[in-house]
C-alpha cells in the first residue's frame, strides 16, 4: 500500500490572489496529489494550503510551490500580523494511514536538506523532527521573526539545521517539521479591543498555565473590525475544540464581551468535529453530516461545510478524480 502524507505549508502571502492562485496551481498540477483546502488572510498576510497523497508526489508538489514562492514573494516588502521567518514560512508533514511518525520525521529531514541545498535556503527543523528540544515549538524558532533573524542567524542558538548560515535575500528562512494533526482555530470577539484578545490568549495557552497542548495569540483584524484569539490545538484528544470554545466564551464574558464566531484554517479530523457534536448533545443516530452541522452551529463556525472534515474532503477528492477518469 502506498505511503500517504498530508502537507500543510504556510506562505507569507495573503493579499495578492494571483500569487495564492499560482501556489495552489503548482500543487494541483501534480497528478495524484489532492489539494484539499486553501485559505488566505489579508490581515495576517498569509495563506495556507492543505494537500495529501503519496509521499513522493507530495514532495514534488511542495517543491513546485516553493519555486513559485521564491519567484513571487519578497520578504523585504512583506508585512502582516502573523509571526513569520520567510516566504515559505513553515512546511509540516503529517503522517496519514499506515505512514508512521518516524517516516514523516525522515521525510522532513530529507526534504529540508534537499531544498536547503537546491535553493541556498536556511532550514530549521521543528516538532517531532527537531534536532534538539529547544526547537520542538515552532514559536520558539520563529520568535525573532524575519527582521530579527537577519542579524541573529548563525549566532549560537540560531544556527540553521541545514543550508547556509544567512538568510535567503528575498525568501528568508524556512521551518520544516513532522507532527501529528494540528487544528488551526480562531475565535473572533465582538470587540476591537486587541488587549482583551491578548489577555485571553495568555490565559488559555499552555505556557501560561492554561489549556494543555494549546498555543494562542491575540490579534486585531482590520477587515472584520474585531479582535481575534488565534490558536493552534496541538492535540485535540488532550484538549478538545469544545473546551477551547467554552473557555474563550467564559473569559470574554467575564469582561462583558460576547463571542462573534469561530473559524477553521484548513481542515480538521472528523473525530474532532464529532467530539463537539457529542458535547453539544447531537444524537448518535443522526447522519454524520447532520451531526457535523450541530457541531458547527454550537461553536458558530464561519463558512461551515461538511468537507471541512479531512476524511470527507479526501473522499470527495477521490470521488471527483474517479469520475474525471471514468474509473
Amino acid at each position: 500500500m502506498a505511503k500517504l502524507v498530508e502537507c500543510v505549508p504556510n506562505f507569507s502571502e495573503g493579499r495578492r490572489p494571483e500569487v495564492v492562485d499560482a501556489l495552489s496551481s503548482a500543487v494541483a498540477s501534480v497528478p495524484g496529489v489532492f489539494l484539499l483546502d486553501r485559505t488566505q488572510d489579508p490581515d495576517h498576510n498569509r495563506c495556507v494550503l492543505t494537500f495529501a497523497g503519496e509521499i513522493r508526489l507530495v514532495t514534488r508538489a511542495m517543491e513546485a510551490a516553493i519555486r513559485v514562492a521564491l519567484e513571487r514573494i519578497d520578504m523585504e516588502h512583506h508585512a502582516g500580523q502573523h509571526p513569520r521567518l520567510g516566504a515559505v514560512d513553515v512546511i509540516p508533514f503529517v503522517p496519514l494511514g499506515e505512514t508512521t511518525m518516524d517516516e514523516a520525521v525522515q521525510l522532513a529531514h530529507d526534504f529540508g536538506a534537499e531544498i536547503a541545498a537546491r535553493y541556498e535556503l536556511p532550514v530549521f527543523f521543528y516538532a517531532r523532527a527537531a534536532a534538539w528540544p529547544e526547537r520542538e515549538v515552532l514559536a520558539d524558532i520563529r520568535r525573532p521573526e524575519y527582521e530579527g533573524m537577519k542579524s541573529l542567524i548563525g549566532t549560537p542558538g540560531h544556527e540553521p539545521d541545514a543550508g547556509p548560515a544567512h538568510m535567503h535575500p528575498t525568501a528568508g528562512a524556512t521551518v520544516v517539521g513532522a507532527r501529528p494533526f494540528l487544528i488551526a482555530y480562531n475565535i473572533n470577539l465582538e470587540t476591537p479591543d486587541v488587549g482583551l484578545a491578548k489577555r485571553i490568549a495568555s490565559q488559555i495557552r499552555e505556557r501560561g498555565g492554561g489549556l494543555p497542548r494549546v498555543q494562542a495569540k491575540g490579534f486585531y483584524l482590520e477587515d472584520l473590525g474585531c479582535a481575534q484569539v488565534s490558536m493552534n490545538l496541538l492535540d485535540f484528544t488532550v484538549t478538545p475544540l469544545w473546551r477551547v470554545w467554552e473557555e474563550v466564551v467564559r473569559l470574554a464574558g467575564a469582561d462583558g464581551v460576547a463571542v462573534r464566531e469561530s473559524e477553521l484554517i484548513g481542515l480538521m479530523p472528523l473525530r474532532a468535529f464529532l467530539d463537539v457534536a457529542d458535547h453539544a448533545g447531537a444524537p448518535a443516530e443522526l447522519p454524520v453530516e447532520r451531526r457535523l452541522q450541530v457541531a458547527a452551529d454550537w461553536i458558530r463556525l464561519r463558512d461551515f461545510d461538511p468537507t471541512m472534515a479531512l476524511e470527507l474532503r479526501m473522499e470527495a477528492a477521490e470521488r471527483a478524480a474517479r469520475e474525471q477518469t471514468g474509473a
